[in-house]
């Protein structure tokens, strides 16, 4: 059984790896392009910033509960169920986030003193976990549907707290940023 779980992870780490690699750098890219900069005629997808935010934070409580849901109840079907959602919240996140960042410009953010200090700690930290997390997603949830629960259980135990912080201090970074939108 243990050949086969094994089997199951060799067959999606090509994927992770790629995924974990292609997926910041496809952002990034997308990230600098503007579509209005490069004289396209779209309207800024203005209204994006506060579903997305939303989204992060519907991912925050899906993953509180999902813990819940394995620990507290056992529920392993409960837990799969959650977690495959946020991945697609995570995923519709991105692909808001792209879309908004490629049709509007960018936003500065206005405040002053101290708490742009906190804002900025924030979003770095933010931003560089959640690159760092998405292998750690990848391979904890190939874990879990391979059966390899011990070594699901060991690594989630570091991809949890990360995903969480990822996800609440992306709406953190939204609140803070939200008042200086120009729409």
């Amino acid at each position: 059984m243990e050949g086969s779980k094994n089997s199951i992870e060799q067959k999606y780490n090509k994927w992770i790896w790629i995924l974990s690699i292609a997926i910041p750098v496809v952002v990034a890219i997308l990230f600098g392009v503007n579509l209005q900069k490069l004289g396209y005629d779209v309207k800024p997808l203005s209204f994006l910033p506060p579903i997305y935010a939303t989204i992060n934070g519907i991912t925050a409580v899906l993953l509180v509960i999902a813990v819940y849901a394995i620990k507290k109840k056992k529920n392993v079907k409960l837990h799969e169920r959650l977690i495959k959602l946020c991945i697609c919240c995570s995923v519709a996140f991105l692909a808001m986030y792209v879309a908004y960042h490629m049709t509007s410009i960018e936003t500065s953010y206005g405040g002053e003193g101290f708490i742009r200090y906190v804002y900025f700690f924030i979003l770095i930290t933010h931003i560089l976990l959640s690159i760092i997390i998405i292998p750690f997603v990848l391979v904890t949830f190939v874990r879990g549907i391979a059966g390899a629960y011990e070594r699901h259980k060991k690594l989630a135990r570091i991809t949890y707290p990360m995903w969480l912080y990822v996800a609440v201090t992306g709406v953190i970074v939204y609140l803070m940023i939200s008042p200086y939108y120009v729409n």
